[in-house]
């Protein structure tokens, strides 16, 4: 209850705002159409997961959760498949497996995988599911390398979006055959997305502490500010709220 109590403090309040506004707008931009349904990946699949690294996993995924439940409000007359509800819960827990090493992180892919091949055509495109095996890798390097964090985060939503999915649409094997080399190509590109809006945002909240223009003690990772930005931190600053 403490952390729960901590987790909404007026600053995150703000964060989580300032969040549901910018990841409304990234959802948007369409980046690539979900097989078998008409939902798009969009920049927000780039953006969402890196929301719990600043003020805790609890808070973040309440501004991913918003941003998500505001566009199904928004867009809701144009839902037409189960697929649009199912993509409101993956992007949760990339959230989580981003904002800290847990045992979560090993526990979610693990049960995606198990629930794909529990389906009929799961079984017979058993390999699709390896690809849930990198987050579990991800795990052991997650506070190392900012990359292997990213992901493990984009790889867990797949992770979860996969097993829903199989079981929601039933798409034949041939079909998730065919998506082995985009599955590639677009989860390297958001996991370099991720990478990218993290130390993107981290240097800018390190830039408004600097200057003074905001000073709501969100928690910053020295590792990736610019030098400049680097040498100003103090330990208030930098101080984790997770």
């Amino acid at each position: 209850m403490k952390y729960f109590h901590q987790s909404i403090k007026k600053k995150n309040l703000l964060f989580i705002a300032i969040f549901v506004i910018l990841g409304f707008i990234a959802l948007q931009i369409p980046v690539a159409e979900l097989a078998g349904s008409k939902v798009k990946f969009t920049i927000y699949d780039a953006f969402a997961p890196i929301a719990g690294s600043f003020i805790g996993s609890i808070p973040g995924v309440m501004a991913v959760f918003l941003m998500q439940f505001f566009n199904f409000l928004v867009h809701g007359a144009q839902i037409q498949d189960a697929g649009t509800i199912i993509r409101l819960f993956p992007m949760l827990f990339a959230v989580l497996y981003f904002s800290k090493k847990g045992k979560v992180n090993l526990i979610v892919p693990a049960l995606a995988i198990a629930a794909f091949i529990a389906h009929p055509i799961g079984r017979t495109v058993w390999y699709f599911a390896l690809f849930w095996l990198i987050p579990i890798g991800a795990y052991f390097f997650h506070d190392r390398f900012l990359l292997a964090r990213a992901l493990g985060a984009t790889f867990t939503a797949h992770a979860v979006g996969g097993a829903l999915w199989i079981w929601a649409f039933a798409l034949p094997a041939p079909v998730w055959n065919s998506l082995i080399p985009i599955v590639i190509a677009e989860r390297l590109l958001f996991a370099l997305g991720i990478s990218g809006s993290f130390i993107l945002v981290n240097n800018l909240l390190g830039f408004l502490e600097k200057k003074r223009l905001l000073n709501l003690g969100f928690y910053i990772d020295p590792k990736y500010l610019a030098p400049v930005l680097r040498n100003a931190q103090h330990a208030p600053t930098t101080s984790s709220t997770k």
